[in-house]
C-alpha cells in the first residue's frame, strides 16, 4: 500500500473544532500528525493578542468617547487609584491593592459600584454595618462585584501578587483626573 495516505477518522468536536482541522497522518513528517494551529487563511491567527499592543498614557479621558483594552489598561496601572474616565453619571478607576492591604472599609450612600478582578485574587466583603459584614466571598481573575448604594464593603488582597481590578461609579465617586499612588495617599485625600 505505497504512497496511501491515512487519515484518522476519529472526529471528537471537543478536540478538533472545525473538520479540516483534525488531525491528518502527513507521510512527509515523519513525526506522525500534524495539527493546525488556526484554521484560516495561512494558519495565521486573526487576531493575535499583543501584536499590536499599545501602552496608553493613563489619565482621565472623560468626558470624551474613549475606547480602551481595560484587561491592558488595568494590568499596566500600578498606582493604588487611577481615574481613567470621568463622566457626569458615570466614572471607571483602576486599581492595584499590595499583598495583604485592602480598599478600606467604605460605604458609597448614593452610589451603586461595579468591581471586575483582572489579576490576583481577595476575599470580599460586604454588610448592612461595618461591624456586621456578613457577605464574604472568595474572588480571582475574572470575577465580578455588585455593590449596591448604602452598603458597607471592603476587598482585601489575599494573594502573593499585587491585585488588580477596575472599578466603575455610578454616579462618580472621586474628582476628574484623581491618581492616589498609595493607600496613603487616598485615605489623606479622602480626609480633606
Amino acid at each position: 500500500m505505497k504512497g496511501m495516505i491515512y487519515v484518522n477518522y476519529y472526529y471528537n468536536p471537543c478536540y478538533y473544532p472545525y473538520f479540516y482541522n483534525a488531525p491528518v497522518y502527513n507521510p512527509y513528517n515523519m513525526q506522525g500528525y500534524r495539527f493546525q494551529q488556526y484554521p484560516y487563511w495561512g494558519n495565521m491567527p486573526m487576531y493575535s493578542p499583543g501584536s499590536g499592543r499599545q501602552c496608553i498614557e493613563l489619565k482621565d479621558y472623560g468626558p470624551e468617547p474613549f475606547v480602551v483594552n481595560i484587561e491592558e489598561a488595568t494590568k499596566e496601572n500600578t498606582n493604588f487609584r487611577t481615574a481613567l474616565w470621568t463622566g457626569e453619571h458615570l466614572q471607571l478607576t483602576l486599581m492595584s491593592i499590595d499583598v495583604g492591604d485592602d480598599i478600606g472599609l467604605e460605604k458609597h450612600p448614593d452610589v451603586d459600584q461595579f468591581i471586575r478582578i483582572e489579576e490576583g485574587q481577595g476575599l470580599v466583603m460586604m454588610g448592612d454595618s461595618k461591624d456586621n459584614l456578613c457577605f464574604k466571598k472568595e474572588v480571582y481573575d475574572d470575577y465580578a462585584i455588585l455593590i449596591p448604594a448604602g452598603t458597607w464593603h471592603n476587598l482585601v488582597n489575599t494573594g502573593c501578587k499585587p491585585l488588580k481590578l477596575y472599578s466603575i461609579y455610578a454616579p462618580p465617586e472621586h474628582p476628574f483626573g484623581t491618581i492616589h499612588e498609595t493607600k496613603k495617599d487616598a485615605e489623606e485625600d479622602h480626609d480633606h
